[in-house]
């Protein structure tokens, strides 16, 4: 199987994702790791290679191709990042949203990165902005549609280990079937 896992930062995709990737004994391929290599590479910050990517699209494009082609070719894979169901289309079997409210994910950040809750949630909302922007205009993707998940979670209502159960309880029941309902990746312009 392919999953896809999405969300916004600090909703928790890398540790349900890595814990799921573990209980299958699959690949984790995360979109996160990737940006922030290349941030690091070219001696960015995380904040400061995100603007970068504002004006250089490349940025992106680069990142969302090697997600479509991780989607394309791999089985047996956890395909993690904000963009990830899109960009999987019709190759992934499983479409997974996890989300939760900006206080609680900032806090998580913070926590994560050291900073103030105030600071990760400025950056967060600047951010997150920044990005659906950007998804609006490459892709013309509405970050905000969740029509095209097969199970959404709000992980500020369950702890951890709570969550990554319900998610390998999905995958466990997961029949296939259908796919009725299915956004195929036709029809998002995906000019890389």
């Amino acid at each position: 199987m392919l999953i896809t896992i999405s969300g916004p930062p600090g909703s928790g995709k890398s540790t349900i994702a890595t814990g799921l990737a573990d209980e299958l004994d699959y690949e984790h391929v995360s979109g996160g790791d990737i940006f922030r290599a290349l941030a690091d590479e070219r001696g960015y910050s995380l904040a400061a290679f995100n603007e970068l990517a504002e004006e250089d699209d490349q940025i992106d494009r680069d990142l969302d191709r090697q997600l479509r082609e991780t989607a394309r070719t791999r089985e047996d894979t956890i395909l993690e990042s904000r963009l990830s169901g899109w960009m999987a289309g019709e190759y992934a079997d499983l479409k997974i949203w996890l989300g939760a409210p900006i206080d609680v994910r900032a806090a998580r950040i913070a926590e994560r990165e050291d900073k103030s809750v105030e600071e990760a949630k400025e950056e967060t909302l600047v951010r997150e902005e920044s990005e659906k922007q950007r998804y609006q205009e490459y892709y013309g993707i509405d970050f905000d549609d969740r029509s095209i998940y097969d199970l959404g979670v709000n992980t500020a209502r369950w702890d951890e280990e709570t969550t990554l159960a319900m998610v390998v309880d999905a995958v466990e029941n997961y029949e296939g079937g259908s796919d009725e309902g299915a956004f195929p990746i036709e029809d998002v312009d995906y000019d890389f």
